[in-house]
């Protein structure tokens, strides 16, 4: 596999990549750097390039599938592995068991995923600053879209990685193999740069046609969730005020909780008022390309943690990724949002359906994204093409993130109280004290499998005691180690994570 670094230079030498979110192309001739020259004259082909940097956000497929959400569901105890065997997915499952080393593990695609989207960020805000034709208002939208997408790929690589190369112009070739790693808190300061100067030119709401790009709402709710994420209890009071503003009563951003806890996953209530930052996928390309499933926009998560050899009503059949662990089952089994979050196969069985058994079964399996019948698509390749998008922050999320920075940031405990209680009447709960032990707790059962519970126990210092048997090691498996590939080609410049060779 190649180093992502350099391809990311290659992405620089043609313009087809900033097409369109249909398919990427790699072009390394002269002709292309040609191409890139002429192009980003008019606010029609710099907004193909945003685009461009917006696609990548859908990618889950570099270098192996990792679609971040199921994966960090298997990193935690929400799920397995699963697949057929345990040499299905061998980066699945040595990420399940902690037992990664340089070459095993998902590390590499998401290195390269997150570095595609950097230096495509860094591109069009280059072309953006040299431009002399774009209207004052477009160009301040696009800088602030650009810096919003940075900071949220920075985010993804400083929880998955600790220390990394901070790149923020965009590479000369001789510059290639000499970036050096940036410590945690360099990478964090640049995500809070980037994200506090994306607020000002963000639009408050989104229009209808416009669905999937950021606003105002969703740049505060990162940021919020940037500085919660970094532990430091002098940052909890400004958390709060961020979340504050996205969660309040009649709030600007048309942010309110879904009456019906279900319908928040129901593919029919896309971008719901629930919603603050949304993953679009559709099958309108009806992708066929194995070869490059990134091209297309469907969600392969959900083909992934379908059930496998499915025979039944409502369900589609899957490839049996993820079944759902005991200890989720057995916390959640009377919770009212089971329902929601858990298909229970031994009742679909009963019922009359049947599916295959596959590795790590335990007859219990994501719902929230499962394979549906009624949305298959009947064009293309059907599992490359599922029309199921992925609800990165939801209100409820903010909720409970706002709750917490209030109380270990000494806050207004009535507050803190409000939110907890807002999350379990929903559901019809009783309300429960306020203690960061219940909104942990809460958030655990509220936002099961949707990729939030692995790094909330790293970041609260709870992942040895639960996923210790599994073979967590502290000091650690808190990171992904370093793609070889880019110790390699780098020769010795990029350094290894502790603890891994």
């Amino acid at each position: 596999m190649k180093s992502y670094i350099k391809y990311a230079i290659a992405l620089l030498a043609f313009i087809q990549v900033f097409a369109s979110c249909k398919k990427d192309y790699l072009e390394l001739t002269p002709r292309g750097t040609a191409l890139e020259d002429n192009f980003y004259k008019n606010e029609s082909e710099v907004y193909q390039g945003l685009i461009a940097v917006y696609d990548v956000i859908q990618w889950g497929t570099s270098g192996g599938y990792t679609m971040k959400m199921p994966l960090l569901s298997a990193a935690s105890d929400d799920c397995y592995a699963g697949g057929s065997n345990a040499s299905d997915q061998p980066n699945w499952v040595a990420y399940d068991n902690f037992k990664m080393d340089s070459r095993i593990g998902p590390q590499s695609g998401l290195w390269s995923k997150n570095y595609t989207g950097i230096n495509r960020a860094n591109v069009i805000l280059d072309k953006i600053e040299k431009s002399t034709t774009l209207s004052a208002p477009f160009k301040a939208r696009v800088t602030a879209e650009a810096k919003f997408l940075r900071a949220y790929f920075y985010f993804d690589l400083v929880r998955w990685f600790g220390n990394v190369p901070l790149i923020i112009t965009v590479l000369p070739t001789a510059d290639l193999y000499t970036q050096v790693q940036a410590t945690p808190d360099q990478i964090y300061a640049q995500i809070e740069q980037d994200l506090r100067a994306a607020f000002p030119d963000l639009p408050v709401t989104i229009g209808d046609t416009d669905k999937g790009r950021i606003s105002q709402g969703a740049a505060k709710a990162q940021l919020g969730k940037v500085l919660l994420y970094q532990n430091d209890n002098a940052k909890m009071t400004e958390a709060a005020t961020l979340f504050q503003d996205v969660n309040r009563t009649g709030n600007a951003y048309g942010y309110a909780l879904m009456a019906d806890y279900a319908s928040i996953f129901n593919p029919e209530n896309k971008f719901n008022s629930e919603s603050i930052l949304e993953i679009p996928h559709s099958n309108n390309a009806a992708w066929t390309d194995w070869g490059w499933i990134n091209g297309g926009e469907g969600n392969v998560a959900t083909q992934f943690i379908g059930i496998d050899g499915y025979s039944g009503d409502t369900y589609s059949s899957g490839w049996g990724f993820c079944p759902v662990t005991e200890s989720l089952v057995a916390v959640m089994k009377a919770d009212p949002r089971f329902d929601a979050t858990i298909i229970d196969g031994t009742a679909l069985k009963a019922a009359g359906a049947t599916y295959n058994v596959r590795y790590q079964n335990t007859d219990y399996f994501i719902k929230k994204y499962a394979p549906l019948k009624a949305y298959r698509s009947a064009s293309g390749t059907a599992e490359q093409n599922w029309p199921i998008n992925e609800i990165e922050i939801r209100l409820a999320d903010t909720y409970l993130m706002e709750a917490e920075a209030l109380v270990r940031g000494g806050g207004q405990a009535t507050r803190a109280q409000e939110l907890l209680d807002a999350v379990r009447k929903r559901v019809g709960l009783p309300s429960i004290p306020a203690t960061l032990d219940n909104i942990y707790k809460e958030r655990r059962l509220e936002l099961a499998t949707e990729g939030h519970r692995f790094f909330d126990l790293v970041r609260t210092g709870k992942a040895v005691e639960v996923l210790g048997a599994s073979g967590f090691q502290a000091g650690k498996s808190e990171f992904l180690p370093i793609p070889q590939t880019e110790i390699e080609i780098t020769k010795g410049t990029i350094k290894q994570n502790p603890g891994y060779n």
